[in-house]
């Protein structure tokens, strides 16, 4: 989709649902295209559907690239503060007809993913912090 219709689709979007910011479409379109790419890299495969599972975890990957140690906040800005909002956003970007799904896909296989601490702010912190932050 080229990014004057995408543009034009995030806005709709936003307008229907203001939780998240345009940003949060446009990463979570990027971070589903590295892993894409990434998942045809590794496994020598052609284009396939990817998993719930598969995307957040190349979400998680995507973020800590870009963004480091403020990654976290930076996906707060955006409103998203759990991986059931990367749901909520691939979901509303399918309802869009931006994105596909399988029969298979829920909202629901995005609850739960990992802990965003643990996702984005423990990989940052000093050896000894993070071994008083795991107790």
């Amino acid at each position: 989709m080229q990014d004057n219709a995408f543009s034009e689709v995030v806005a709709g979007i936003c307008e229907r649902d203001p939780r998240y910011e345009a940003d949060a479409y446009y990463f979570v379109r990027d971070a589903l295209d590295v892993t894409t790419k990434q998942i045809k890299r590794e496994n020598k495969e052609k284009r396939r559907h990817i998993s719930g599972q598969e995307l957040m975890e190349g979400i998680r990957a995507f973020a800590v690239g870009e963004f480091g140690p403020m990654a976290m906040s930076v996906l707060q800005s955006w409103g998203i503060v759990k991986t059931a909002d990367f749901g909520e956003i691939v979901f509303n970007l399918v309802a869009a007809g931006v994105l596909g799904k399988t029969d298979e896909d829920r909202k629901e296989h995005f609850t739960d993913g990992y802990d965003f601490y643990d996702a984005f702010v423990k990989p940052f912190l000093p050896a000894s912090a993070a071994k008083t932050a795991e107790g």
